[in-house]
């Protein structure tokens, strides 16, 4: 028995088929001919083009119905066949793919979507308004569904609202069909009137779809510029990508596809990477691309998570309307001094009362929180959710768990982010967490289910009082969301982009990779300023030359002036480098305290005293800080 579409996208890549009109042209179809019609005029040969496919490795096929629909189908004087064409597109298609392998009813473009000139979603090109649409899809897609389709895939839509109406009467329909929405963005990621891919796959899935993604289009490059953009929507539903097979070129009166099946199976591969879960051809492609496609992919489980339909946050919420506020974590910190953190890491063994003492007195000396590292390194540590809960119950100081996508799978994230609840922790850096590769143990390998992305939306859901399958919780979370940034002062708009889409997903606060220098932490603060984020650098205070040049050198993301390491490397005693760096990092501290949010000062070598010098100099100075968390409390 076959299993629900959406499990098997959630478990591994599926393979779909490729053209179906170009490649019954080339079967001897003439050219111009009308190709739905051959569901009731060649139904062998249809059938036989299914079978090819599913030779080659479809693991879903789709019905031959692209067009067959009232308005389309008038122009040839078969508007009252509607129901039977795609009857038998959907019975042929079934027929062929037996009990293992999926079926979609393909639906394409009314032909009468909304005129160029016309403001999208309220005017309709030729005469034709909303509901004469709505009826043209409500009658192929029933036709379909009758037929027994396992889901349905609306294809080639170059006008948004013309998809969504498709898709609303989808689920009219058939409220628990699967409905993969494609459109086409013929370059840059946007389509035709410069809907960016990310718009249109939100604006989809908030109308009910359940797979969003792209086909046809200007070729491969076209298509892999369209799943980077809809990539950002990965942890929230599967991506499709159907390209077509190169730009078409006329030779000797043929139209002509010339992209070869081994390049596009390679880039097929790429777009696997980048977050496509359903990936098969459109114009131009045969059954030897799809053979290749097989050949090529590995068809395995990438870092991705298939949510299922239920509230999610909406583009354009506010943070009160998605249930959280900025968080309890937040709401309840002191605004009436410069916020600091400080970060502990746990031993990696069970004697913990160094880091309970540390945690003692760095409270009295006024931290706002204690942060606790998972696995850093991925290096075997005690477990920092239940060192998150002593702490608190002991010291009386909030702490701030690091949660990493890397040692859970789905289940067992959202366990731990109700564990965190239970034990009264309110604050969660969401990382995906450093590879397994650099482990001390052996035979351990890396979970990934979802990425950073994937996990800041899975607490926004807790958050919203459902977890990832749309349930209830009966009590609603009320997590402050922290995120990892690493700001390259070289080149930070990717880093920047990437932020963005953690804000918009439903982060709160920030904490950075160490920055060395004052003008790089102006120029962060200048660059986020328009995100509603509280943003707290990280400072590592430098204890060593041999430290610092470690750090510049073998860990990504960390730049150390030279300038810095000069100085250091100018004493020959350790001692006197740890006093020069000490000195280095509190001037560090007094030039930007007036311009940050806030400080997250780690503890190097997990050496707890020296943050605490720097915290009780911080307090001494009396600094606010830019007031940022005051009017966030105040919105909240």
């Amino acid at each position: 028995m076959k299993p629900h579409i959406l499990e098997y996208l959630n478990d591994k890549v599926l393979l779909a088929d490729g053209a179906l009109g170009t490649y019954l042209y080339e079967k001897g179809i003439a050219l111009g001919t009308n190709t739905d019609l051959l569901n009731l005029q060649e139904p062998d040969l249809v059938y036989s083009v299914h079978e090819e496919y599913i030779r080659a490795g479809s693991k879903l096929i789709e019905t031959n119905t692209f067009g067959a629909n009232r308005f389309k189908l008038h122009a040839l004087g078969k508007r009252d066949e509607v129901r039977e064409i795609n009857l038998a597109g959907a019975r042929i298609a079934a027929k062929a793919a037996g009990r293992d392998i999926f079926v979609a009813g393909s639906v394409g473009p009314t032909g009468a979507g909304p005129d160029r000139n016309s403001e999208i979603g309220h005017e309709y090109g030729q005469g034709h308004p909303a509901d004469d649409l709505a009826d043209a899809f409500y009658e192929q897609i029933s036709a379909l569904v009758e037929g027994g389709v396992d889901c349905l895939i609306l294809e080639t839509f170059t006008w948004l609202e013309e998809l969504l109406t498709a898709i609303r009467v989808a689920r009219r329909i058939a409220p628990d069909m699967p409905v993969i929405a494609q459109m086409a963005y013929p370059s840059g990621g946007r389509t035709a009137l410069g809907y960016q891919a990310e718009t249109c796959g939100l604006a989809s899935l908030e109308a009910g779809a359940d797979v969003v993604g792209s086909n046809c289009g200007r070729g491969v490059k076209a298509m892999l510029e369209a799943v980077e953009g809809l990539s950002v929507l990965r942890d929230r539903a599967p991506i499709s990508a159907f390209p077509n097979a190169g730009m078409p070129e006329v030779v000797d009166h043929r139209t002509v596809y010339s992209t070869p099946p081994s390049y596009m199976a390679d880039r097929v591969a790429e777009m696997v990477k980048m977050g496509a879960r359903l990936v098969g051809g459109c114009c131009g492609t045969t059954p030897a691309h799809i053979h290749e496609f097989q050949k090529h992919l590995h068809l395995r489980k990438t870092v991705s998570v298939m949510v299922r339909r239920g509230p999610m946050p909406q583009e354009g919420e506010t943070r009160q309307e998605r249930g959280a506020g900025i968080g309890e974590f937040l709401e309840t910190m002191n605004s009436s001094h410069l916020p600091v953190l400080v970060e502990l890491d746990p031993p990696p063994h069970l004697d913990v009362s160094r880091v309970l003492e540390g945690a003692d007195a760095l409270a009295r000396a006024g931290a706002d929180a204690i942060t606790i590292a998972e696995n850093p390194l991925a290096v075997l540590r005690s477990d920092n959710l239940s060192l998150a809960h002593i702490i608190k119950e002991r010291s009386g100081i909030e702490t701030v768990i690091h949660l990493t996508c890397r040692d859970r799978n789905v289940l067992g994230l959202q366990t731990q982010i109700m564990g965190a609840h239970l034990l009264g922790i309110r604050g969660i850096l969401a990382v995906t967490g450093d590879p397994a590769s650099s482990t001390d143990q052996p035979g351990v390998s890396g979970v990934f289910d979802v990425n950073s992305f994937g996990l800041v939306r899975m607490i926004s859901q807790f958050n919203r009082g459902f977890n990832m399958a749309g349930s209830s919780i009966k009590v609603p979370t009320r997590f402050s969301t922290g995120v990892a940034f690493s700001y390259r002062p070289s080149k930070p708009e990717l880093q920047i982009r990437r932020l963005e889409k953690k804000a918009l997903l439903g982060a709160n606060f920030v904490m950075t990779q160490p920055i060395f220098d004052a003008e790089s932490v102006a120029a962060m603060m200048d660059h986020t300023s328009h995100l509603e984020l509280m943003m707290f650098p990280g400072i590592f205070p430098l204890i060593s030359a041999r430290s610092a040049e470690f750090l510049h050198n073998e860990l990504p993301g960390i730049t150390i002036p030279g300038e810095i390491r000069k100085t250091l490397w100018k004493y020959e005693k350790l001692e006197d480098q740890r006093k020069a760096g000490l000195e280095i990092t509190t001037r560090l501290i007094s030039d930007i305290a007036g311009i940050v949010d806030g400080l997250y000062l780690i503890s190097p070598l997990n050496k707890w005293e020296v943050p605490l010098e720097l915290l009780e100099g911080v307090r001494k100075g009396g600094w606010k800080g830019t007031g940022r968390l005051a009017r966030m409390q105040q919105k909240a």
